[in-house]
């Protein structure tokens, strides 16, 4: 009997070293998420497992159903997980376009800037991904969590439920690192890039987490976008831009030509200018019109509306404001209780103000905007 104790034992203490050696950066990642100030719909997490961008840009992974399987693969080693994106078209080849909105401005104690940040959207849970890849800069990712199947109905309230957060770390929606370099997306309805130059391709979100691991500055991610055809997912429904900011005050928006190919169209901050502002509409030459209209951006968001409103605010004060003011900007453009035609509510999900010079994330969730939570690296 005590023999047979003795081996149960062991085959104990191998099984838990086994998936120690196997899970251990997953079982870490995992131990670390935590509601944030009490707040069930807001998580932080800190990623500890490993993950390789240059197996990911191999496998030309360029949209959400191959992400999901390629994170399923990372995570299970062989064992089934169950994940699903809730970011999905309906019937009609249609999604709620997210409204978001997106500038750099100068800090007025005149050391640095401010990158702020709306995320509008339907109400879901978000999660703040604290990086330190060994090959790659630390950073500070925000994902929306229903890309990797959460809700206000399915939350990772248990173990069990935890899993899934994981794929965060593939699919940041803005961030900073720990240089300063600052990025963000913004959708563009029905203008899904599809590059196909015989690069390596790249997904929506693939590309921003490229940049936060890899780029110090503006001309270095544009640098590193050149080299990848980018992909949208076109089942999604919508097609998005970008901006990217450096803590040097820097800032460029990408978007792509629908009409050739969607070829990379780049807008630099002139020389000079101490702000830069995008929302949810085209705004290269090619494309650009001070009048609303769908062919080239998002109508129904009023995003011609929050652009001027934005704009005006960043030119009252000659694009230099202050922590207060980088979030008064944000809340003269949030949105609460947005109705779309298929009856969905959206509100600003969460409103963000990243500091470029002490790399620090000040966050208001879902329009609380009596209350600030703090993150740092």
């Amino acid at each position: 009997m005590k023999k047979f104790l003795k081996w149960v034992c062991i085959f104990a203490v191998a099984i838990v070293v086994a998936v120690a050696c196997i899970w251990g950066g997953e079982i870490r990642s995992i131990s670390t998420i935590e509601s944030v100030g009490g707040n069930e719909y807001l998580y932080k997490m800190e990623y500890r497992a490993a993950y390789d961008l240059d197996d990911v840009v191999s496998r030309d992974i360029d949209s959400n159903a191959k992400l999901l399987e390629y994170v399923i693969g990372r995570i299970g080693k062989g064992i089934p997980i169950k994940m699903k994106s809730a970011q999905v078209a309906d019937e009609n080849g249609e999604l709620g376009t997210f409204a978001c909105t997106s500038f750099q401005a100068a800090k007025a104690d005149g050391e640095g800037y401010w990158y702020g940040r709306n995320y509008d959207f339907y109400k879901n849970p978000t999660m703040v991904t604290i990086s330190r890849p060994k090959k790659g800069y630390a950073s500070i990712g925000v994902s929306d969590m229903s890309h990797f199947g959460y809700g206000l109905d399915k939350l990772p309230d248990a173990l069990a439920r935890k899993v899934n957060c994981l794929a965060a770390i593939y699919a940041p929606v803005d961030g900073i690192n720990e240089k300063g370099l600052c990025t963000s997306i913004m959708a563009l309805p029905n203008q899904a890039a599809c590059q196909e130059s015989g690069k390596h391709k790249v997904g929506t979100t693939i590309i921003m987490r490229l940049w936060l691991d890899r780029c110090a500055t503006v001309q270095e991610a544009l640098d590193l976008a050149a080299t990848l055809d980018i992909r949208h997912d076109v089942t999604v429904g919508s097609g998005y831009h970008y901006m990217v900011a450096d803590a040097g005050g820097d800032c460029a928006i990408l978007e792509f030509d629908k009409e050739d190919g969607w070829k990379s169209m780049i807008l630099r901050k002139p020389a000079g200018e101490r702000s830069m502002l995008v929302t949810n509409h085209l705004l290269s030459p090619k494309y650009y019109t001070t009048e609303p209209d769908i062919a080239v951006g998002n109508p129904h968001s009023k995003s011609w509306w929050r652009y001027e409103t934005a704009g005006a605010y960043l030119a009252a004060h000659e694009g230099v404001l202050t922590l207060e003011e980088a979030q008064e900007c944000l809340a003269q453009v949030h949105w609460k209780d947005l109705v779309w035609e298929n009856g969905e509510i959206e509100d600003t999900q969460y409103s963000n103000v990243y500091d470029q010079k002490n790399i620090t994330l000040t966050l208001r969730n879902w329009n609380d905007y009596e209350t600030s939570v703090n993150f740092s690296l």
